[in-house]
């Protein structure tokens, strides 16, 4: 199973848990499963349709899959596979 990594605002959804481990062969997989257990994760990273949302991106060992295969990226079991809220805003 991929280890993945939960931030901070989305570990009320995991028991708290900063990782948890997933099963699946790519990212698709992986995330089908995370929401499966922890189910009131699944509004937090997929919108109404069913597609992940804008602001959450997904990256496996450091590599942002929008630049891999999205959700058809390959999986390992040694994977680490980090969930990572956009963050917008600043100062002028």
């Amino acid at each position: 199973m991929a280890t993945v990594f939960i931030p901070t605002p989305l570990r009320q959804f995991v028991d708290g848990q900063d990782a948890v481990q997933a099963d699946g062969a790519t990212v698709d997989e992986v995330l089908a499963s995370l929401v499966e257990r922890h189910t009131a994760l699944k509004n937090q990273l997929f919108d109404d349709q069913d597609r992940l949302r804008r602001f959450v991106n997904i990256y496996v060992n450091d590599e942002d899959i929008r630049y891999l295969q999205r959700g058809d990226t390959v999986v390992q079991d040694t994977d680490e596979v980090s969930v990572v809220p956009a963050i917008a805003g600043g100062a002028d």
